[in-house]
């Protein structure tokens, strides 16, 4: 018997006469909807004509395919239950009714099977490939999640913002990525049993080391050489006197004749250290292996102490650099940069003193404060100072609204987000940063300390000085 027709007569009529049953074609009734709704939004996303809305692609990407899939799976399942019923009730008959392949429109409605098929495999196949894209990209971390609203917030208008999630916090290879994938099943049921924790923990412990991260993109080796820094600051006077402060920061590096200098060159070398919290903030013992293969302990513990209980890790650029895409700023910071670059008026009287009130106030959530900080702004200036809303009005307006976004930049009341929560280790003034080590008391036993030498990494050029000298002879 040629091989077609041992096909119609032993899989074709047999499929055909038991999938004539309710749970079968309800599965082609939900294969077909489902397919045709994702090939029309893939068609509207190709001539860009979609809302930006993140929970459209969990629909798109994850509910539509999922009932795409059920609905085949549907299909071959009413065939088993239906031949089941009838082998139980002996109805099975000696012969399928006849296939005619002569009939023109059952040739048709043959044709319009296989071509269901072949659509069907690709559909499984774009669906699956546009699924795995989505969960890779930043809006699915960060909109579809709302755990994630602080950390995303804070990367949109970072110095990293273009790079994707996936690439710092997954990596490449199918090892990595089936990991993210169990631990993001994981995260995913806690946030639905409400079990994940306030705020998200910084810093990440299972973050890859910076060598398959920031060197991707960055040369350790490369000579930066010095920057110069220029800080801003107001006082809390009426005038908001306004100050700064100058410094030549010595970035260093590795420079072309391979000397080690500065910040960077004077921590290229292997260091490893143990930190006794969950912050990485306390740092009891360092080693570092000096040039010539030796090593140096130091220590804020009494001598002959042990080797202290903590986390051992190897200092990489994520040590100092620990929220370069998630930065988040101290209310003091925030409003001395909008008053800087303008966003607030310098010139419009206490806006210092009582913009920090305002950030620093408490709210039961940031369309509280969305509400109350300009109206508590007008409030001060209708009974303080009339004539600055009269005649500077818009002033006024516009200060409360920067005021209502730094605070929505930094502050998540919903997820104990607050003014320091995450620290940034860059510098040491807001927080211990450089010394976590830089402290003076992690000694060797020789004698010798970490070096706490200020010019090794920058010169203070000015300290708030009004209008510093050295910024006009440089004509900045």
């Amino acid at each position: 018997m040629p091989f077609f027709e041992k096909f119609r007569e032993g899989w074709l009529r047999p499929a055909l006469f038991f999938g004539n049953n309710p749970v079968s074609l309800a599965g082609g009734a939900i294969t077909t909807a489902s397919g045709i709704t994702m090939i029309s939004y893939w068609a509207l996303e190709i001539f860009g004509r979609l809302f930006d809305n993140p929970y459209l692609g969990i629909i798109f990407f994850f509910l539509l395919p999922f009932l795409f899939v059920a609905g085949l799976v549907l299909i071959p399942i009413g065939i088993i239950i239906r031949r089941r019923k009838l082998r139980a009730s002996g109805l099975i008959p000696d012969t399928y009714p006849k296939i005619d392949l002569n009939d023109r429109i059952f040739r048709r409605g043959l044709d319009i099977v296989l071509v269901a098929t072949i659509v069907n495999l690709l559909v499984v196949a774009a669906a699956s490939y546009r699924g795995a894209a989505y969960m890779d990209s930043p809006q699915f971390c960060g909109q579809s999640c709302h755990v994630m609203h602080p950390e995303y917030t804070a990367y949109k208008i970072a110095a990293h913002s273009h790079v994707a999630c996936v690439e710092c916090h997954i990596g490449s290879g199918a090892q990595a990525y089936f990991n993210a994938k169990v631990n993001g099943t994981k995260q995913l049921m806690d946030v639905m049993i409400n079990r994940y924790p306030t705020p998200i923990p910084s810093p990440v412990w299972n973050l890859r080391p910076a060598r398959y991260i920031c060197e991707s993109c960055h040369t350790p080796a490369r000579f930066i050489g010095d920057k110069l820094l220029v800080r801003a600051s107001f006082a809390d006077d009426e005038a908001n006197t306004a100050s700064q402060t100058v410094l030549l920061m010595h970035l260093g590096g590795k420079d072309a004749l391979s000397h080690l200098t500065g910040i960077h060159g004077a921590h290229a070398g292997h260091i490893e250290y143990i930190a006794t919290d969950a912050t990485r903030t306390t740092i009891p013992w360092v080693q570092r292996q000096n040039a010539d293969g030796s090593e140096t302990v130091y220590s804020t513990l009494p001598a002959g102490s042990a080797v202290p209980a903590g986390e051992r890790k190897v200092m990489d650029c994520i040590d100092c650099h620990n929220r370069p895409a998630h930065s988040f700023v101290t209310a003091e910071a925030a409003i001395d940069k909008a008053m800087s670059d303008g966003s607030i008026s310098p010139t419009l009287p206490w806006i210092h003193k009582e913009g920090l009130a305002l950030l620093n106030a408490n709210y039961t959530s940031q369309q509280d404060a969305a509400a109350k900080i300009p109206a508590q702004l007008e409030a001060f200036y209708r009974s303080s100072n009339p004539d600055v809303l009269a005649t500077n009005g818009q002033l006024v307006k516009a200060a409360g609204q920067e005021l209502v976004t730094l605070y929505s930049q930094n502050v998540f009341p919903d997820m104990k987000v607050t003014w320091g929560t995450h620290p940034n280790n860059i510098g040491h003034t807001e927080y211990p940063g450089c010394f976590r080590c830089h402290d003076g008391s992690h000694a060797a036993k020789d004698g010798t300390s970490i070096p706490q030498d200020c010019s090794a990494c920058h010169n203070l050029l000015a300290v708030q000085e009004a209008k510093p000298k050295v910024l006009a002879d440089l004509g900045i």
